[in-house]
């Protein structure tokens, strides 16, 4: 495993130890803090679980450090070397090998101190343990994750660290929502594209229909007799003159037929005549 310095280096990645806000050494190898120095003055965060560290002698000073990770590891003693740390507000001690209050009694001079976890410590097992330890760090506000009513932690009293990440994260969340709703837009512009696409296939579609019709149609015409304007006109003057002819005809027989009842007429008239004159 590698040790601490040169996981230190890994996560430094390059960037001058007075720019970083937050350093992970989980599970790294070292039996002391090494290769952690003053240089991390805007350092917050640092977590140090499952090392192997006995002691925190050389500890740096580290002015903004508000959250501490040591659970997991040998320490017995030495709290008095995290005195460079005012701000700190958070200490997982939690899985060391702490037996009595009196190891406790240098994190008085961490004014800040609010939470402090000391689970699966062997000072835990003492009589009254939790009210010792609320009298002995009266600016406690939660031991083990429970305030002194025995009350459980909120999320709401978090340290500031965990609020601004937080925060961050409701950042993101908006941004995400925008980047849906700017996909939902897209997409119904896409859907608004995809309709007219139907409707000018569906014209298309139409076009293309009353055109074949038209064409059928013209097809059909075409297979009969030849179409010739002056035919046409002959044939309705031959019907002009039959019908002419049949009213002549008409005419003529209307004629007849009253020369025929006049010279009947007058065949009577003619023998009475011829009688009187007898």
């Amino acid at each position: 495993m590698e040790n601490m310095e040169k996981r230190i280096e890994l996560e430094k990645r390059g960037r001058p130890a007075e720019e970083i806000t937050e350093l992970n050494l989980d599970n790294c190898r070292s039996t002391q803090i090494s290769g952690l120095t003053e240089d991390f003055k805007t350092l917050e965060n640092l977590s140090l679980i499952n090392v192997g560290l006995t002691t925190l002698k050389g500890f740096p000073n580290l002015p903004n450090l508000k959250k501490l990770e040591l659970s997991d590891n040998r320490i017995s003693n030495g709290l008095q070397f995290l005195h460079g740390c005012p701000k700190l507000t958070y200490l997982n001690l939690s899985g060391n090998k702490i037996k009595d209050l009196e190891t406790l009694e240098p994190l008085k001079k961490l004014p800040a101190l609010k939470n402090l976890d000391l689970f699966n410590c062997e000072v835990t097992n003492l009589e009254n343990y939790r009210e010792k330890v609320f009298e002995t760090l009266d600016g406690l506000t939660y031991l083990d994750g429970y305030d002194r009513s025995d009350e459980e932690q909120d999320d709401e009293d978090d340290d500031d660290d965990e609020e601004a990440v937080g925060e961050n994260g409701n950042g993101a969340g908006s941004d995400d929502s925008e980047d849906e709703d700017e996909n939902g837009d897209l997409d119904d512009d896409d859907d608004d594209d995809d309709d007219d696409d139907d409707d000018e296939e569906a014209a298309g579609d139409s076009e293309i229909g009353l055109s074949y019709l038209q064409k059928s149609g013209l097809d059909e015409d075409s297979e009969g007799e030849d179409f010739e304007p002056g035919e046409e006109d002959d044939d309705d003057e031959d019907d002009d003159d039959e019908d002419d002819e049949v009213a002549e005809g008409a005419e003529g027989a209307e004629a007849a037929d009253a020369e025929s009842r006049g010279v009947k007429r007058k065949q009577p008239d003619e023998d009475e005549e011829g009688e009187s004159a007898d």
